[in-house]
């Protein structure tokens, strides 16, 4: 009896195992910036009462998508991700799932997104949805070996959730849903530097062309750190000069400046692992607060 219940016990821990391994596939903390940033353009470009059943459809299916391009990702890239540090012990190269495994996840929660968007939501945002894919999966990925622009490509890709968002509950994109993006696309750039100084040995050593390829002494890395810092802050108003927001998000969107430019500045200034790593943790907490702060503004003043 006990042996019974011990192969039980070890059948629910490679099943749970397994499960975490799927849901490893869709980069989760990814996958929700997604999800909030559509979230967030959604109630901005309500009009009247909130569609909560179409907000619902819209969420789920963009989770959809956003995971499922991820789990391809993995699958494209599964032996430039053996080779760093970093990603070494993900899923596919670990060698917990096969190839086929994935790209089948990849392919059946992409494309059942997309569609799912098309039908339950409405057929424009299912095309901005496969054309994020697109971005994401065959002009962004195989860029990352090219060339250290591969950034800017794949910043595309990632800000256009919210331009979904918008679409979701308009029918249209009007200026705002660009605003939006133009938020998404610049806040990228330092995060995504930053964690290229942080790992640039492994990226590297493994073929990805980072902006830290080259860069020893991290003064190109710096410079561009600040540089969008510094633009982006500065986009920030917008949403407020253009009504999409109010004070709230203003006095927000001001302290969330002066943290990041801080961060930025001291990155630039000592150039350590260590200040790389802040200015990485200052960038995720920007993005999600100044999105929150633009919601309770338009909710509550």
């Amino acid at each position: 009896m006990k042996h019974q219940l011990g192969i039980g016990e070890a059948r629910i821990g490679l099943s749970w195992a397994r499960v975490l391994d799927y849901a490893a596939l869709t980069k989760p903390r990814i996958t929700i910036f997604v999800v909030l940033s559509t979230a967030v353009a959604f109630i901005l470009g309500t009009r009247g009462d909130y569609n909560l059943h179409l907000l619902m459809h819209t969420l789920l299916a963009t989770s959809l998508v956003a995971g499922g391009s991820a789990a391809l990702n993995q699958f494209l890239e599964r032996d430039l991700d053996a080779r760093m540090k970093r990603t070494s012990l993900r899923p596919l190269p670990s060698g917990r799932l096969q190839p086929e495994q994935a790209y089948i996840y990849g392919l059946l929660l992409s494309v059942s997104g997309i569609l799912y968007l098309g039908f339950m939501v409405n057929w424009l945002v299912g095309i901005v949805a496969a054309v994020t894919t697109i971005i994401y999966l065959f002009l962004y990925t195989p860029l990352k070996q090219k060339t250290s622009h591969n950034t800017a490509v794949g910043a595309v890709a990632g800000a256009l959730p919210p331009v979904g968002g918008w679409a979701a509950v308009r029918g249209e994109i009007g200026f705002e849903a660009w605003i939006l993006f133009g938020i998404m696309f610049l806040w990228q750039f330092p995060h995504f530097f930053a964690i290229a100084w942080l790992y640039r040995e492994d990226y590297l050593s493994s073929g990805y062309r980072m902006i830290s390829a080259g860069d020893a002494e991290g003064n190109r890395t710096s410079q561009q750190i600040l540089v969008y810092s510094l633009a982006l802050v500065s986009y920030s108003v917008l949403p407020f000069l253009f009504g999409l927001s109010g004070p709230l998000y203003l006095s927000a969107a001001a302290i969330l400046a002066v943290g990041l430019l801080y961060f930025s500045f001291s990155f630039a200034r000592l150039r350590t692992d260590w200040d790389a790593r802040k200015l990485m943790r200052a960038s995720l907490v920007y993005l999600p607060v100044l999105w929150i702060a633009m919601v309770l503004d338009h909710f509550f003043v």
